[in-house]
């Protein structure tokens, strides 16, 4: 039996919409559109190449971000459901949380952000915001994937606020785009974006059990 959403979960009927507006779709609402749109990009194939951690991947059982990102999806479904919000929010923030990380784990990024230092350096939360809102080139009538709202906001803000970091060269993009489309970047995420940050801490804590 699926429990009646709560007052504060996210209704995707009260969606603040998209960028650029489409039809409403007739068999999904916004978050489970949101969510396939995911799945389907580019750059949640490519996931499956990037181990979490860089390390021989010899054997058949090695995480790479792909598993790890469908791990926070059910982790953060399972929340989502048991605090009763919306749960298609809460696993399509997870299932983007990593699209913008690069290859060879946190040392792969350690490496990037030093060689991109004349350029402003490199954020992985930066790059996924890239990825979802500009790089993927699926659909003739927008770049990205023209998220809703409240995606692209959990999406930035899953840790937290970052209006403080806006000043720093690799957040740019997120300064440039913000006074189109007010993220309210200042303030914290939905609490299913939340429950999308919380499900990652369990998903590679338990990785390092393993």
């Amino acid at each position: 039996m699926i429990p009646e959403r709560a007052p504060y979960a996210e209704y995707p009927e009260h969606s603040r919409g998209r960028l650029t507006p489409e039809p409403i779709s007739r068999t999904r609402n916004a978050y489970a559109r949101d969510r396939d749109r995911i799945i389907h990009a580019t750059a949640f194939r490519r996931l499956k190449e990037k181990t979490q951690v860089f390390v021989a991947h010899e054997g058949d059982h090695y995480r790479t971000r792909l598993t790890h990102s469908l791990e926070v999806a059910q982790i953060a479904r399972s929340l989502a459901h048991a605090l009763r919000l919306d749960t298609d929010l809460a696993e399509t923030v997870a299932l983007a949380h990593d699209l913008g990380h690069p290859p060879f784990g946190h040392a792969g990024e350690d490496e990037l952000q030093a060689q991109m230092e004349p350029w402003g350096g490199f954020d992985h939360n930066v790059q996924t915001f890239r990825v979802v809102t500009r790089l993927e080139h699926r659909y003739p009538g927008f770049d990205g994937l023209n998220l809703s709202w409240e995606t692209v906001e959990g999406v930035v803000k899953h840790n937290g606020p970052v209006s403080h970091r806006l000043n720093e060269p690799a957040w740019k993009a997120i300064a440039d785009y913000a006074p189109g489309w007010d993220l309210r970047l200042g303030t914290f995420a939905s609490l299913e974006a939340q429950a999308a940050a919380i499900a990652d801490d369990i998903a590679y804590n338990n990785h390092d059990v393993d």
